[in-house]
């Protein structure tokens, strides 16, 4: 979560946010993420000596939004990226994530010094329809690949594709105007 708020809250004046989520081995952050992606612009601040207005409520981003998911993206790595294609927070680009989401509390110790692990939980979805992600995994928007020859030379397929999706949604998006409206005129009440 530190980690998101060092790196998420600089960008917020940025025309566009892409978010890479590959190799996201899990954790538990992700709802906690989805609802700041989420967040709607309901009006702009103003205050005294500005020339625009400040995003209301405040962490906003005002733009598209794309995520970068791949194969490592696991456990709450796959949940991130389902919420975000769920919720139609923006696109998503990569492979398709690992699709390993049973969840496990505790472990029983055995005589020989090793663990036994026993699945405890696991997502279904909203409409009761069935088991989501686990062993099927999420698959992205546009599912391309990073060959490994060019990725050793320095070239990143979908790091490059999401920059191309995120300009193209860029001339297209509505952004509001932050521009302070005249003042109101209040002498004749």
């Amino acid at each position: 979560m530190n980690e998101f708020v060092k790196h998420y809250y600089p960008q917020l004046t940025k025309k566009g946010l892409i978010i890479d989520s590959r190799g996201n081995g899990g954790g538990n952050v992700s709802p906690m993420i989805i609802e700041r992606l989420q967040r709607t612009i309901t009006c702009f601040t103003m205050h005294t000596n500005q020339t625009e207005g400040s995003v209301n409520p405040v962490g906003t981003f005002q733009g598209p939004k794309v995520l970068l998911v791949n194969e490592y993206s696991a456990s709450d790595g796959d949940l991130f990226a389902y919420r975000f294609k769920y919720n139609k927070i923006g696109t998503v680009i990569g492979r398709r994530t690992w699709g390993g989401v049973v969840g496990y509390r505790g472990f029983i110790p055995v005589v020989d010094g090793g663990s036994i692990v026993t699945p405890s939980y696991a997502p279904f979805a909203v409409d009761g329809s069935g088991w989501i992600v686990e062993g099927s995994g999420v698959t992205p928007d546009i599912d391309i690949a990073n060959d490994p020859y060019k990725e050793f030379m320095g070239e990143d397929e979908q790091l490059n594709k999401a920059v191309e999706i995120i300009i193209e949604q860029m001339k297209k998006y509505i952004y509001n105007s932050t521009i302070i409206p005249t003042f109101p005129n209040k002498a004749d009440l």
